[in-house]
Parts: structure tokens; C-alpha cells; sequence
């Protein structure tokens, strides 16, 4: 799912071609996409776009007369930006804004079909889909604290809710607990004050440090899907199990569940210790191994 660096990455790349720009249609290929009846799409056309901004993980694309496209892409969702014509996008375009000058394109490549489009008329509708929870890059430090001690839960769960810390998933909650020294599974009850603010300082350096290099790679060029990703090589933990730690040297180590896995570095952020992954341990009880030596032998 595309979290804040890369909400932020198509923000930039989009507020210099599409602002300012007029939007000449809404074409919906795949109707299930829009959520909303009211306003109709035919009311956008011919409107100017003033602003591109960002509600948590949602793109806002501002229109003239307060009107605004809500765009949530979900795990799969992606922008194309071509000039002219919209062809050749197949089964997963499920939307075109046709501007003055080319036509941006909503994509989905999963059969799942979770991405969406809401129209939205006034700021007070607009309202109802700003989230819950603070803005990591924006909060002060004690909304951050807040925030992280709402609810007794372990740090992943809670730097991934979206109704406390919003912007933040899978990929890049690993990075930050890396960065933190800190373990995915520890209880934010648990974490003394000095640790909070060391989080809160690793959460806002990684985010930056992510948003600012993305930018600054496409600086010239619109990201393709494939750029838009929640692996990335030069990521510290994420999607680099059994892969060497860059810090200490010790193999990166995982938490399997569903259909994600959290990634952690049991040197650097347990004390060499191993977490339980759910069916493993389960499945090999006294022979499960509980620190990196027991792993090796």
C-alpha cells in the first residue's frame, strides 16, 4: 500500500503538471471506484484544479467552487500520467481525468478492486474523510505521545493504526522501529519517556528522509507503477528476511501473519532475542529458538 513518502512523491509530481490545469471529464471505466452519488462527475468538468494535497494515505485533488476528488488507493491503486489520449491500460485503468493538456489515469492491478474515488462538494463534506489520527510530520511531540500511549498495544499495531498515527504501514513502521532500536512487539505502555521521544524523532527522520529522496529521484519523470513500492533495496528491514542486518551483520528476521510479515533485526532491536512468529512457533513448541545463537546451532 502506498504510505506517505509516496503519497507525498505523487503529491510533487503532480502539483507541477495537473495544477492549474482544466478538467475537461471524469471517465469511469470500473463504476464500483466512485463511492459517492452526489455530486455527479459530469458537475467537475470544465472546472480548474487548485490544489493537490494529502489526508493521511488519500490524494485530494482541489478543484474551483470547493469541489474535490477524495482518491484512496488501497494497496494496489497507482497514477498513470500520459499525454493525450488514455490507450492500452486494459482491465486495470478504472478511471481517466481528462485534462487540457493529457489524461491522468487511475490503475489497479489486483482483482480485489479496493481502490476508490469520492466527489466531494464544500470543505465541511470534505470533512468526513480527513482521518482520525495525527499527521507523523506535523504533530508536536506530545500529540506523538498521545497518540502512541492512547491504547496498550505493541509498537507495529500502533504506528499502523490509522486512528492515531495516520500515513504509516507495513513497510515503513519497520523501518522506523529499526531506526528506533526498538521491537515491533514491545507494549507502548512499556516504553519510558526518553524511548517516545526517540521514536518520535526516528518516525519523523524516516519519513523525511524517504519523502525527500523520492522527490529528488523524480524530479524530471513521472514514478511508472513499479516505482511506487513498499519494497524498496535500500530499505534498512522491510522485505529483507535472511538478508544481512547493515548495522550489526546478523540476518534480518520475521513475523509472518495474514498476508504481511514484519521485519525486524533481533541484534539491533531485541537484544538478540527472537520474536515468536505465530505458525512456526506454534508448530515447533519447545524446538522454537529464542535467540540468534540458538537459531545458528
Amino acid at each position: 500500500m502506498p504510505e506517505l513518502p509516496d503519497i507525498e512523491l505523487y503529491l510533487h509530481c503532480l502539483d507541477g503538471r495537473i495544477k492549474g490545469e482544466t478538467l475537461n471529464s471524469i471517465k469511469l471505466l470500473n463504476p464500483f471506484v466512485l463511492r459517492t452519488v452526489d455530486p455527479k462527475p459530469s458537475s467537475f468538468a470544465g472546472a480548474r484544479i487548485v490544489a493537490v494535497f494529502r489526508l493521511g494515505k488519500r490524494v485530494c485533488i482541489e478543484l474551483e467552487d470547493e469541489r474535490f476528488i477524495v482518491i484512496h488507493l488501497m494497496i494496489s491503486g497507482r497514477f498513470r500520467l500520459v499525454q493525450g489520449e488514455a490507450k492500452g491500460m486494459g482491465k486495470i485503468a478504472h478511471a481517466v481525468f481528462a485534462l487540457s493538456a493529457g489524461c491522468l489515469i487511475l490503475t489497479e492491478a489486483s482483482t480485489k478492486k479496493r481502490a476508490s474515488i469520492h466527489l466531494v462538494q464544500g470543505r465541511s463534506g470534505l470533512a468526513a474523510h480527513t482521518p482520525e489520527g495525527v499527521d507523523p510530520l506535523t504533530c508536536s511531540p506530545e500529540d506523538f505521545e498521545a497518540a502512541i500511549r492512547a491504547e496498550n498495544r505493541t509498537l507495529k499495531r500502533a504506528l499502523t493504526n490509522q486512528h492515531r498515527i495516520n500515513g504509516i504501514g507495513n513497510a515503513y513502521s519497520d523501518e522506523i522501529l529499526f531506526s528506533s532500536q526498538l521491537s515491533p512487539l514491545r507494549l507502548t505502555s512499556s516504553l519510558s519517556d526518553q524511548e517516545v521521544a526517540r521514536l518520535y524523532c526516528s518516525t519523523r527522520d524516516t519519513l523525511t528522509m524517504w519523502r525527500d529522496r523520492l522527490q529528488r529521484e523524480f524530479e524530471t519523470e513521472f514514478p511508472g507503477a513499479g516505482d511506487v513500492t513498499a519494497f524498496r533495496p535500500d530499505f534498512a528491514v522491510h522485505g529483507r528476511f535472511g538478508l544481512p542486518c547493515r548495522s550489526c551483520g546478523h540476518n534480518v528476521q520475521r513475523i509472518q501473519y495474514a498476508e504481511n510479515e514484519t521485519n525486524y533485526c533481533a541484534s539491533c532491536q531485541n537484544e538478540g532475542r527472537l520474536l515468536a512468529d505465530r505458525s512456526l512457533s506454534r508448530l515447533l513448541r519447545d524446538d522454537w529458538p529464542k535467540t540468534l545463537e540458538d537459531l545458528e546451532n
